[in-house]
């Protein structure tokens, strides 16, 4: 993969596992290939993630937002090794490097990371009933004698608001909410530690978001999971997160806790998606900040700052340096030149 092999090859200093975090992630890349000609080489790399880096504490919730295409997916998904070889970065779960395990501990540890998907209509087989694809993964890995394999299954359902009558039905027969439940169940039944949610709410309705979002928190406590909460909705994210990260165009550009991020957005990107936020007033003047321009493409990702395209505060220096993340405040870092003084 042409400069994926060189990225993987950087001297770094090994990642030091300290056990607060469950999840420590350390300059993470995931590039893919741009084939083309007639022998279909590579001629670029789309850099849907470009050196994401974070920790996460056990039983706490990170929100992770940004506009579509920004990387968020993809910074799950690598997460959990489930988008191919990551391209270059550490990810230490438990202390230990995701991409250095065998097949046999990757399958051992996939009981403990889990994802719910976006999509709770093409996310579910259409062939199982829900029964089936709650316990089918359950089953696989042995996680129950057989004789309790059918009360678990109904107990993991009755937690997530689910009937055991409900076993012998089929997807199509359910609302978006119930279809939504199903997912979070299926994770739940293999018992994890940590749970990517990826836009679990984007799908449904208001009402029925905050049964979801109050359920997520219910399981939380119940079983000390720790969240990666993918989401465009900033208000969910403000109720459900301990920390924020803010991403554009395959970076974080800012992280750090939830209050201080909405109180104090320093990044000019955070605030200008910060005043998007509708004020449930009708009487109150909104400060829309609006950004001026397209998103470049993550093929072609402009030089320097990233975002000094589409930013009122862009700085000559802005338009040749790669700022660098920088911690203005205790645990609120920012990636911004603005900060540089």
């Amino acid at each position: 993969m042409g400069d994926s092999k060189e990225i993987k090859q950087e001297n770094q200093e090994p990642l030091v596992y300290d056990p607060q975090y469950i999840l420590m992630v350390r300059d993470l890349k995931k590039y893919f290939p741009i084939k083309g000609g007639m022998v279909s080489h590579v001629v670029g790399h789309v850099k849907a993630v470009d050196g994401v880096t974070f920790n996460l504490k056990r039983g706490t919730t990170m929100g992770l937002v940004g506009e579509s295409g920004c990387g968020k997916t993809t910074t799950g998904r690598t997460i959990l090794r489930l988008a191919g070889e990551k391209t270059g970065g550490d990810v230490l779960f438990n202390g230990k490097e995701v991409y250095d395990l065998t097949n046999k501990e990757m399958r051992a540890l996939r009981t403990k990371m889990q994802i719910i998907f976006q999509d709770p209509f093409s996310s579910l087989s259409p062939r199982l009933p829900v029964g089936e694809i709650i316990g089918e993964a359950v089953r696989e890995h042995g996680l129950v004698p057989k004789a309790e394999f059918d009360d678990y299954i109904d107990k993991v359902m009755d937690n997530c608001g689910l009937q055991p009558f409900h076993k012998d039905r089929y997807p199509h027969e359910f609302s978006g909410g119930q279809r939504q439940r199903i997912c979070i169940a299926r994770a739940l039944a293999l018992n994890p530690e940590f749970i990517v949610c990826d836009e679990p709410v984007s799908a449904l309705d208001v009402s029925i978001q905050a049964q979801i979002i109050n359920l997520l928190n219910e399981l939380q406590e119940e079983h000390k999971l720790t969240y990666l909460f993918i989401s465009h909705d900033l208000s969910v994210v403000e109720h459900i997160s301990d920390t924020v990260g803010v991403m554009y165009l395959g970076n974080l550009v800012e992280y750090g806790e939830t209050a201080d991020i909405f109180k104090n957005p320093l990044h000019p990107y955070t605030k200008a998606l910060f005043s998007a936020i509708p004020i449930p007033d009708p009487k109150a003047k909104m400060n829309r900040i609006v950004l001026e321009g397209s998103i470049p493409s993550p093929a072609n990702p402009p030089k320097g700052c990233k975002f000094h395209t589409r930013c009122a505060q862009c700085m000559e220096r802005c338009k040749t340096e790669e700022p660098v993340q920088k911690e203005v405040e205790p645990g609120h870092y920012v990636v911004c030149h603005l900060y540089d003084q």
